[in-house]
């Protein structure tokens, strides 16, 4: 595996499982036992009703861009040879938000509201990104 140059995550307690399932290439996102409540960016309590009886579930990677930008100048040298490139919010199936980048060759049907499913990048051996990708009809 070629070195990664872009800044990378860095898993805590409320995020590994999030990370150890994107190795595995699943998409995991916390739910509340209590309320059934899904929410994005993981944490330790649920921001709906406080709990923290969680659980992390496998969703189905697929949903629609809730907005987007594509980046013309890479801000940092690592990023230089990838512009243009994506960078949107998408809404998953199971109503969280998720910012992630939309990748492949047709970023010109890109726009509001099109569908979008998961795909996983592994760019190193212990960290593996979600990304996104048109969704076929």
């Amino acid at each position: 595996m070629t070195e990664y140059k872009k800044p990378l995550p860095a898993p805590n307690l409320d995020s590994q499982a999030f990370w150890n399932g994107c190795k595995k290439h699943e998409l995991l996102i916390p739910r509340c036992r209590n309320c059934g409540d899904y929410h994005f960016y993981p944490r330790f309590f649920c921001p709906k009703c406080l709990s923290t009886n969680l659980e992390w579930v496998k969703v189905s990677g697929r949903g629609k861009v809730y907005t987007f930008t594509i980046i013309e100048r890479g801000g940092m040298a690592a990023f230089e040879k990838e512009v243009p490139y994506v960078l949107a919010l998408l809404q998953l199936e199971e109503g969280v938000l998720m910012m992630s980048n939309i990748i492949g060759p047709e970023l010109d049907k890109i726009e509001i509201g099109t569908d979008v499913e998961v795909v996983f990048d592994d760019v190193t051996d212990e960290i593996t990104l979600p990304k996104f990708k048109l969704a076929r009809k």
